[in-house]
């Protein structure tokens, strides 16, 4: 046989066997997947939950695709308020949804975290079938990925400076029940004499900085918007959350 005739033999198997040791890309099959070009490679700890302040998905799905004047944006995954589950970027790359933020040890939202789009104009009611499938997404990444469960965040938490959503409307008790996030169980009782609720907050994951963007967002999440100072309420939920 001659060279060139070995060399044509061989080449397609040697293609045939570089794509069998490269695994593919992993595309979750509960979504559809809509390729976004703007991601890089990371491993995922938490989990923060958007609403995109838009009209509709296609919005939605052309904005993440593309850039504004920061730069490329993009997330994960995208739930319509029909249930329906778009994928947009692999699990195990980093999409740009959460920009300059901290939640606990987590310093770079974007390199550590999961991001999910909820089709919300930010002022209505989240659709019921949209929650249910977020519940089913949930229970697939942290189980698959190994998040724990109590690492799910809205984008406020960690951004409280610059960002507002998923906002007061946002069922949070009905993720807690469903056992994702956190939340105070039981009886909320006093602290006891020298409980320090700022450093409890801190605890719980939020960040310092700007004391008054962690309680509003503290309020958002815990409260549904309640409250403008921290007050004997925020300390017995406080109190339960870092018992727990």
């Amino acid at each position: 046989m001659t060279i060139r005739r070995l060399a044509t033999t061989l080449c397609p198997l040697l293609l045939l066997a570089a794509c069998a040791t490269t695994p593919p890309a992993q595309h979750n099959p509960l979504a559809t997947w809509v390729p976004s070009p703007n991601y890089n490679a990371r491993k995922a700890m938490l989990i923060v939950v958007h609403y995109t302040e838009q009209h509709s998905v296609q919005e939605s799905l052309d904005t993440l695709r593309s850039q504004n004047s920061q730069g490329p944006v993009s997330a994960h995954y995208l739930i319509g308020a029909d249930g329906r589950i778009y994928q947009l970027v692999a699990d195990e790359a980093r999409a740009w949804h959460a920009g300059p933020g901290r939640w606990g040890t987590i310093t770079d939202p974007n390199s550590g975290s999961i991001g999910i789009e909820l089709d919300n104009d930010g002022v209505s009611p989240f659709a019921t079938a949209q929650i249910d499938s977020l519940l089913v997404l949930l229970t697939d990444l942290t189980e698959r990925l190994n998040i724990p469960r109590t690492q799910v965040v809205g984008h406020e938490d960690v951004a409280p400076t610059r960002k507002i959503d998923p906002g007061p409307l946002f069922p949070w008790k009905r993720l807690a029940d469903a056992g994702y996030g956190r939340w105070p169980h039981g009886e909320l009782v006093a602290p006891p004499a020298g409980f320090d609720a700022w450093a409890a907050l801190a605890q719980v994951g939020y960040a310092l900085d700007d004391r008054g963007a962690a309680l509003h967002a503290f309020h958002n999440h815990f409260r549904g918007g309640e409250g403008d100072a921290l007050d004997d309420t925020d300390a017995r939920i406080l109190y339960a959350l870092t018992r727990q």
